[in-house]
């Protein structure tokens, strides 16, 4: 695995010719065999735990935890010292979708055992899928339950998914038909539950059904949230009408087929006015509603992710003196948008495809004296621009670090600060 590597000790037998004599008369003294005590003998001194957690941590990649587990379930397996460690790391991240899983989940964080606790402690974040369709699936409660496990959870991820009649589920259906699907609303002892557990500051949430209150049950149960993820069903406003969710975001991330109302974004954000910082769509908002966050929380936002950019989004654009990051992925728009951006922008990115107008882009770069990175997906035969080159080359004059993709994924990744390669 690259952390140790074995010595061979043995010295290569040399072939030698020897003239041997012997003087028979002169009697030979017989020399006695040396004796090794016992005392002496060396034993292999063991390897420290302390330096086996120190390389686990630096083999432990944040980035790609699928490739952690193998990794670590080997080492857990070396000897008993080494097992409590690598499980530590392997509970960092832990994703719950049946009973079974939080059977098994439940025993090794018992908390009446020091291992349970140690593992219980090391969970930081968590996923979970909520879906009535699969047979043994988890519970609300059961979910509440693995919740309360983990003091030092910090990042959830919910999939909440709608329940269907018995043989009426089909693999594949489009999401428009997975939405129509009714789902339970979360019950009050889940709810207790959940709120006698750790602080939550970052959620994700995909909802897949028509139930369109579920969010509102949750943020009131975390108003420590300052990253919020939303996606699926668009959400309503709660009925009846609460007090504004409490909480002060710093983030926040929509990816909805048809906007949230604005009454519903301006019952969220309520006390987000000095704080919001980060608004990121995956697909298009309406203009009402993306105009209406940036007329609100210009002053504050210094990062701005779009999927395109209109003339008319162009023109408000102006008003976020303070963007210091700004993205978008349409590979038309974003020349447009650029014009209108603030000269502290730091971080921008764009897609390009073959027929991407450059100037503009190429003139931003040379000029604007506060860039720093520069990200860029190539679509639609954009490795071909002729001017690509022209870029590469600005860049390197001016001490940018350009970063050029060919997966819109990873794209979306390096502009969220989730991968930097």
């Amino acid at each position: 695995m690259g952390f140790f590597r074995f010595f061979d000790l043995s010295q290569p037998q040399q072939d030698s010719e020897f003239d041997v004599s012997f003087d028979l008369t002169i009697p030979h003294t017989s020399l006695s065999q040396p004796t090794l005590s016992t005392t002496e003998q060396c034993y292999p001194s063991r390897i420290p735990l302390e330096v086996i957690m120190i390389i686990m941590d630096a083999a432990y990649d944040e980035e790609d935890i699928e490739s952690n587990k193998g990794l670590l379930g080997s080492l857990a397996l070396v000897c008993r010292d080494w097992s409590l460690p690598a499980q530590r790391l392997l509970f960092r991240h832990v994703s719950l979708d049946s009973q079974a899983h939080h059977r098994a989940f439940a025993s090794a964080t018992d908390r009446s055992t020091e291992r349970g606790r140690v593992l219980g402690d090391a969970v930081r974040s968590m996923r979970a899928s909520l879906d009535p369709n699969q047979p043994g699936g988890l519970s609300q409660l059961d979910f509440a339950d693995a919740v309360i496990r983990c003091p030092n959870l910090h990042e959830l991820g919910i999939g909440l998914y709608g329940c269907v009649p018995p043989g009426d589920d089909v693999v594949g259906s489009p999401d428009t038909l997975r939405m129509r699907r009714p789902a339970s609303s979360f019950d009050e002892d889940a709810l207790a539950l959940l709120r006698s557990g750790p602080s939550i500051t970052t959620l994700r949430f995909s909802n897949w059904s028509e139930n369109r209150q579920s969010i509102t049950q949750l943020l009131g149960v975390w108003s420590s949230l300052k990253s919020l993820v939303i996606s699926g069903t668009p959400p309503e406003l709660p009925s009846p009408v609460s007090e504004p969710f409490p909480g002060a975001l710093e983030k926040l991330r929509m990816n909805f087929q048809t906007s949230p109302s604005v009454d519903f974004l301006r019952w969220l954000l309520h006390n987000s006015g000095d704080t919001l910082r980060t608004l990121e769509f995956e697909r298009e908002p309406s203009t009402t509603v993306l105009h209406y966050l940036i007329h609100s929380h210009h002053a504050t936002l210094t990062s701005l992710s779009l999927p395109t950019c209109s003339r008319a989004t162009a023109r408000v654009l102006d008003k976020c003196t303070s963007l210091l990051k700004f993205f978008v992925e349409d590979a038309v728009s974003f020349p447009v948008a650029l014009k209108k951006l603030s000269p502290r922008v730091e971080h921008t990115g764009f897609g390009v495809n073959k027929e991407t107008s450059m100037q503009s882009v190429l003139e931003a770069v040379k000029n604007n004296q506060s860039l720093r990175v520069v990200t860029v997906n190539l679509c639609n035969g954009g490795n071909l621009h002729r001017q690509l080159p022209s870029l590469k080359m600005v860049c390197a004059f001016r001490g940018i670090h350009l970063m050029i993709t060919q997966d819109i994924r990873v794209f979306r990744r390096i502009v969220r600060g989730e991968h930097m390669p």
